[in-house]
């Protein structure tokens, strides 16, 4: 089976708002999801975070603090894959959808739409300050 795989996703607040992407491509095409990736041989998570979103949204961040670490086997369809997810602050840009983005949307953070992967439980996560272990 091979060794699980590591990504990143960022949770962004403009102006109150979350910031999501369309997903462009399957698992989950057409779903809000936030912005993130797979981290690259030889970067660190912090660095592919910050790719990943100006590659998604043409926003340049940073990241505040971790969220959670998110490692269930069947949270990605296409593979066991572990994602630290991130709390961002905007240093520059305006949103616009870039690679693998169908489109990027802000909205309410208490009212999510669908979210691909467990995403909406990231954001819950976040909005609570953090991830919690039973």
């Amino acid at each position: 089976m091979g060794h699980p795989r590591l990504a990143v996703d960022g949770v962004l607040l403009l102006d109150g708002k979350l910031l999501t992407v369309i997903r462009g491509h399957p698992p989950f095409e057409g779903m809000h999801a936030l912005p993130g990736g797979m981290v690259e041989l030889g970067e660190t998570t912090e660095s592919a975070m910050v790719r990943e979103i100006e590659e998604e949204t043409g926003l340049r961040v940073a990241a505040e603090w971790i969220v959670g670490v998110y490692s269930d086997p069947r949270r990605d369809p296409r593979g066991h894959t572990v994602s630290v997810a991130y709390a961002l602050r905007r240093v520059e840009g305006s949103p616009k959808a870039g690679s693998d983005a169908a489109g990027v949307e802000l909205v309410d953070p208490q009212d999510l739409p669908a979210m691909a992967f467990d995403h909406a439980r990231i954001v819950r996560d976040f909005l609570a300050g953090g991830q919690r272990f039973a």
